[in-house]
């Protein structure tokens, strides 16, 4: 164990906002890292509530063992409107002040990144993990539970081709991404969707859906899968169009919250422990204030301002390839 050579002797962890496979490997990464460094850790239960209400418990390497293998988060998570009020805040801060607290590694996504900014605006020191399986936080190539959730998707729409290339018959399955169609347009792609419908794009439903599908039935296919970001429209609505214009009768699949859960995939995990380590390595050294990021594979960080100013839209090289693909 290595004796931290500045002010810092104690830090804490939260996680906040929606859950996301390898938030458990982030949280071990960041024990294990302070800890290294003679820099002890406390964990904050429930986001921000936990750190106005004080629910907190002491980690150490026993607490965080056999943690990287599990999805969801053993700190908990909430989201706080009471946080978003200037008391919330104080009382928050009053927590840290406390508690002694010299740092607070904050695990989320945008909200959580708001949350912390707030903080250090009230002096504390952050430091923000992205981790959200809608990978929408501009300033990295990359957040936590992304690359989980996608294979939960892919897994089950691939049962589900089975079933309706047996009846021959229209899916329409609905992911996450209530703002973001990163997850859909990635799915659509790994799973050879007929069409893929997301927010970002100001899609012609009857050229992107409708004449995919006719498209598709010329060439021969008697089966089609529609991936629907949830963001650009319920998949209810989708089907029922699809059914007035085409006769068909397609099947409506929400996959809803079982995309957030299982055990991470190798890319999470690695990825939280390196977004981990790098947090610590950033409060250790006095940094504040600032956004871990995943930038053509390599681990850097950036300004909280400058990160949650940037906007990520779709990848247009991914956009363009899809279009190829679909309906053919």
């Amino acid at each position: 164990m290595k004796e931290s050579k500045n002010a810092v002797r104690r830090i804490g962890v939260l996680t906040s906002g929606g859950d996301a496979p390898g938030m458990n490997a982030a949280v071990r990464a960041v024990v294990r890292a302070a800890i290294f460094r003679g820099i002890e850790v406390v964990g904050i239960r429930r986001g921000y509530n936990g750190l106005i209400n004080g629910d907190i418990v002491r980690l150490d390497e026993k607490s965080v063992a056999h943690i990287i293998n599990r999805g969801g988060t053993m700190l908990y998570t909430a989201r706080s409107t009471e946080f978003m009020t200037e008391e919330g805040q104080q009382k928050a801060v009053n927590t840290c002040k406390m508690l002694g607290l010299d740092g607070i590694v904050a695990i989320g996504g945008d909200g959580t990144f708001r949350g912390a900014l707030a903080l250090s605006k009230h002096g504390i020191s952050v430091v923000g993990i992205p981790g959200t399986i809608d990978n929408d936080i501009a300033c990295t190539n990359y957040c936590i539970g992304f690359d989980t959730a996608a294979n939960t998707a892919i897994e089950c729409i691939d049962k589900l081709r089975d079933t309706m290339q047996s009846h021959e018959r229209c899916s329409v399955v609905e992911v996450m991404g209530r703002s973001a169609g990163h997850l859909a347009l990635y799915v659509g792609l790994a799973v050879g969707a007929t069409a893929v419908l997301v927010p970002e794009s100001d899609q012609d439903f009857d050229t992107e859906v409708i004449e995919k599908i006719r498209n598709a039935r010329l060439n021969g296919f008697t089966h089609y899968m529609v991936v629907v970001a949830e963001g650009a429209g319920s998949a209810f609505q989708v089907a029922e169009r699809i059914k007035e214009e085409t006769a068909l009768e397609p099947r409506v699949t929400v996959l809803g919250h079982i995309q957030r859960g299982g055990n991470p995939t190798a890319r999470d995990r690695v990825t939280a422990t390196r977004m981990g380590y790098r947090a610590v390595d950033i409060l250790a050294s006095g940094g504040t204030n600032r956004i871990v990021c995943l930038r053509n594979g390599t681990m850097c960080d950036m300004d909280i301002d400058e990160a949650l100013a940037m906007q990520k839209g779709i990848d247009k090289e991914e956009f363009t390839v899809l279009e190829a693909m679909t309906g053919v």
